[in-house]
């Protein structure tokens, strides 16, 4: 396993190659300062100040060479302007040629994350080492990588592998680390509790139980905030049950309990003053002649009764149980991670996760945030006026809308239903996963709106230091 701080170190002035960054608009006047032999070379080579390119500089032995890359903007670095170099460069220390790295920080450690628990060989060519003066940036960005790198790993994991008492494991790691009480209810003890939770995860409760995790930590006269993670460890669809196509990556559907679960130990980490109370809905969507069918009508802990229209829109009703129980303790805000449907991949995409918020303030903030850190959000509306898409005429509401429709909002609205008056709450519905590889993030497992949310806690409750 990668230990992310090793991957950024003080500067000290140790030896270190340089990395000399360039923009478009100032490359020709850098280009200028620059020797006839090191001018000679980037024309033979080809090097222009587009996006993401780079080229060696040769010295004057040839242990003496530095880098050169184009950047968007060499005043505003973003978090994953340095993460191919992270990637492609040999071993070795590296410092940027006058000035800090700043969120390229980020990028430079997540490009050397590698997921080979699998794999009998395990290539690996050394640490690449960034090195800033900024050493208080140090520490939290680590802190941030590991988080994603837990979100990833936790993501990849096979379903075998990762079921619900392995996500239990997870948790009551996390718990331990840093003082927090782990409480689980699970198997039958659910039926009553959790009525919604029970029905999905009694298919397979034999050999997957289902459970509700729940972490709370902190101190009863700090701000209560709730995180509350979809932890389906492996979705078949039920009795409606998916192609083999819509099945493989199936493993994924737990990614809202891995974000919740690496958001909650960055809080505690960090001593965020908050009360927090993290809960994980985990269950295995499973067929078996005890599986929950359409036409069942379930009751909820909030006692709200729901109609299974289709089984696999099965992530929405254990969320429902776990949100009505976050609300019990009367938490000013809520925060939900889930992996929920297909419709928000196709409005946005897989890079870019739906976020529903009953609040203005609370969602500018999110997107602020997520702008920040380069982990992007997209606000969509909670629009009341497709609430009548989850009219039944038999119970309270049904589980999936009426109408192919605006099934990403039809989603959140019954989520709604089940979040107390007055919270202020917000909804992610994140893909985890990146079907492909960028630079800084691989494909597979993938933390989508993570650093968003994290960074939004920390503007609202983290005054330390602030005079």
């Amino acid at each position: 396993m990668t230990d992310y701080s090793d991957l950024i170190q003080p500067d000290k002035g140790q030896d270190a190659r340089t990395i000399h960054l360039v923009d478009k608009k100032g490359y020709d006047e850098w280009l200028k300062s620059r020797s006839a032999r090191e001018r000679a070379h980037l024309a033979a080579v080809g090097f222009k100040p587009d996006p993401y390119v780079q080229a060696i500089l040769p010295g004057d032995d040839p242990d003496n060479w530095a880098v050169v890359t184009t950047v968007a903007k060499v005043d505003s670095l973003s978090a994953w302007c340095l993460a191919k170099l992270g990637q492609i460069l040999p071993a070795g220390r590296y410092r940027l040629e006058g000035q800090q790295p700043g969120k390229a920080l980020f990028g430079w450690m997540s490009a050397q994350y590698r997921f080979d628990t699998y794999r009998t060989k395990v290539e690996s060519k050394g640490p690449r080492v960034l090195l800033t003066s900024d050493v208080g940036a140090i520490a939290p960005m680590v802190a941030e990588m590991r988080a994603v790198a837990l979100v990833r790993d936790m993501v990849n994991t096979p379903a075998a592998d990762m079921g619900p008492a392995a996500i239990e494991k997870a948790a009551e790691r996390i718990a331990k680390a840093h003082g927090g009480k782990l409480t689980v209810t699970k198997g039958e003890a659910l039926e009553q509790g959790y009525p919604m939770i029970h029905a999905v995860g009694r298919a397979a409760a034999k050999h997957h139980a289902p459970r509700l995790i729940e972490i709370e930590w902190g101190k009863d006269g700090d701000p209560r905030i709730a995180l509350v993670g979809k932890g389906i460890s492996f979705d078949s669809g039920g009795l409606d049950i998916k192609p083999a196509s819509g099945m493989r990556l199936m493993k994924k559907d737990m990614g809202g309990a891995a974000h919740v679960l690496a958001l909650a130990e960055l809080v505690m980490a960090s001593g965020l003053p908050v009360r927090l109370h993290c809960l994980v809905a985990a269950a295995e969507n499973a067929i078996s002649a005890d599986a929950f069918r359409p036409g069942d009508v379930l009751k909820s802990r909030l006692g709200l009764t729901v109609e299974i229209g289709n089984t696999d829109a099965e992530g929405r009703l254990v969320l429902g149980d776990a949100l009505a129980k976050a609300g019990e303790d009367k938490p000013e805000l809520i925060i939900d991670f889930a992996t929920l449907t297909g419709a928000a991949r196709v409005a946005l995409g897989p890079d870019l996760p739906p976020l529903f918020a009953n609040d203005d303030a609370l969602a500018d903030g999110m997107l602020a945030a997520g702008t920040d850190r380069d982990d992007p959000l997209w606000r969509m509306p909670l629009w009341d006026g497709y609430a009548e898409l989850l009219e039944t005429d038999v119970a309270d509401l049904g589980n999936a809308g009426s109408s192919a429709f605006a099934g990403t909002i039809t989603a959140a609205l019954f989520l709604k239903r089940f979040v107390p008056e007055g919270a202020l709450w917000a909804h992610l519905d994140t893909f985890a996963w990146r079907p492909s590889a960028k630079p800084g993030r691989p494909k597979g497992g993938a933390a989508l709106g993570l650093r968003a949310a994290w960074a939004m806690l920390q503007a609202r409750y983290d005054r330390r230091g602030r005079g």
